[in-house]
């Protein structure tokens, strides 16, 4: 049985670093939270740990053979590996995510789960409505409405801004 190395994993991670969501091209999966990580299964072969943002998100098979198909073009052999729990949170995405969602047009998510540092616990909160405004990206007022909690995919609501106008996705908290 060969395990894999450090060196090994490193290539992994190098030949899938610039995948990105299909559903929003801007963001990578590791800015995403969806890469979890790279780890050695127990017959010693690699395995892409991916996590989907909700248990039904119809991305994961693409974003499975995206994975596959950067690991061949790399040459590299190695397993992806779906992990449901912990379940994704909006915490694991990367402040550059943020950014990124909020310049594509779509508002981040303002919260997300809240860790119990003495349980070490995730308590997630899930709310029709976000405790804050939710601040345009187009203008960044805070004078918006939601306008249906189903935005272009399930992740997603639709809200309008009610200074500028204009309809924009807000990426739920989980």
């Amino acid at each position: 049985m060969t395990v894999a190395t450090i060196e090994d994993h490193a290539a992994i991670l190098a030949a899938i670093a610039d995948l990105s969501d299909p559903e929003i091209p801007v963001i990578s999966l590791s800015e995403l939270g969806i890469l979890r990580g790279v780890r050695t299964g127990s017959d010693g072969t690699p395995e892409v740990v991916i996590t989907p943002t909700y248990s039904g998100c119809p991305a994961m098979g693409q974003i499975e053979d995206d994975v596959r198909a950067a690991l061949a073009s790399a040459g590299i052999a190695a397993r992806v590996v779906t992990q449901l729990a912990p379940a994704w949170t909006t915490d694991w995405m990367s402040a550059a995510a943020r950014e990124k969602l909020r310049a594509y047009g779509i508002a981040p998510p303002q919260c997300g789960s809240s860790a119990n540092e003495d349980s070490k616990v995730l308590k997630f909160s899930r709310q029709a409505l976000p405790r804050e405004p939710v601040p345009c990206p187009q203008c960044g007022s805070t004078h918006t409405t939601e306008t249906s909690p189903f935005g272009s995919t399930a992740c997603k609501a639709m809200y309008r801004c009610l200074s500028c106008l204009e309809p924009f996705d807000y990426f739920k908290p989980y």
